[in-house]
């Protein structure tokens, strides 16, 4: 079973987790809507999702942005011709003691991953519920969500939250046949994960990488985890194998931390 001819709208699509995630989907035969804040990034990334014989389209938006998400949502739709499956994947990392976090810090975080997933929730419901379908809610959570991290102290904060968001979305939306789910990686190579290393390397005193290293090595499975590690999870989960599950916020994280 697959997703082909589905219409998927991903959010952080210009590179990293979500770029992983929207080359996947359409390799699974799905269209695709880029969506991200750096138009150049995603046009890359339109490429190579056409270069797999697939359609692909690119928004410019703000996940912050009520206005903004729901007309990514509408454009997608009509660019596409339907709307299926939404991945609320874009977030941001924040590393400082708690003693340190500013009002502005809290609340530049609080928008793009706790609202941003909130406006994704409501404007793919939304979607679903006018065109009276069925539809796959995806959100991006992190291991952050299920255990508090020393220093990512508010971005653990901010992923607990997004667990709080897909189990009560959940609920609310199963009587129309839509499924909300996340998906909780661990350590990914990407460039989120440079920035939190070089950010516990200025706090802590320890070299740039060892803190990476420190984690990685924890890893059961002995690597770090990839991009395309998480985007096979996403497939499941878009995918009508996981018609069954809703509510729900798995690890992927290679062994790392244990629920």
């Amino acid at each position: 079973m697959s997703i082909f001819g589905k219409v998927a709208l991903v959010t952080g699509a210009g590179q990293g987790i979500g770029r992983a995630i929207a080359l996947r989907l359409a390799k699974d035969g799905a269209d695709i809507a880029l969506v991200d804040v750096n138009e150049e990034k995603i046009a890359a990334v339109a490429k190579e999702v056409t270069a797999l014989g697939r359609k692909a389209t690119v928004f410019v938006a703000d996940v912050s942005q009520q206005d903004q998400v729901a007309k990514s949502v509408d454009y997608a739709s009509q660019e596409l011709g339907g709307f299926d499956i939404i991945v609320n994947n874009a977030g941001i990392a924040q590393i400082a003691p708690l003693l340190d976090v500013t009002p502005a810090q809290i609340d530049h975080i609080l928008k793009i991953n706790v609202q941003g997933v909130l406006w994704g929730i409501q404007a793919a419901a939304r979607k679903f519920k006018a065109s009276n379908q069925r539809g796959k809610i995806i959100n991006a959570c992190s291991i952050a969500g299920h255990d508090g991290f020393a220093l990512l102290g508010v971005y653990s904060a901010t992923k607990f939250a997004v667990r709080a968001l897909t189990q009560a979305a959940a609920k609310e939306l199963a009587s129309d046949g839509i499924t909300v789910n996340a998906y909780c990686p661990g350590v990914v190579g990407t460039d989120m994960w440079v920035e939190i290393d070089k950010r516990l390397a200025e706090i802590t005193g320890a070299e740039v990488g060892a803190t990476y290293k420190k984690y990685v090595s924890g890893i059961a499975l002995g690597r770090a985890e990839t991009p395309e590690d998480v985007a096979g999870f996403v497939s499941y989960l878009a995918g009508p194998d996981s018609d069954y599950m809703t509510g729900q916020s798995p690890l992927i994280d290679g062994g790392l931390v244990y629920r």
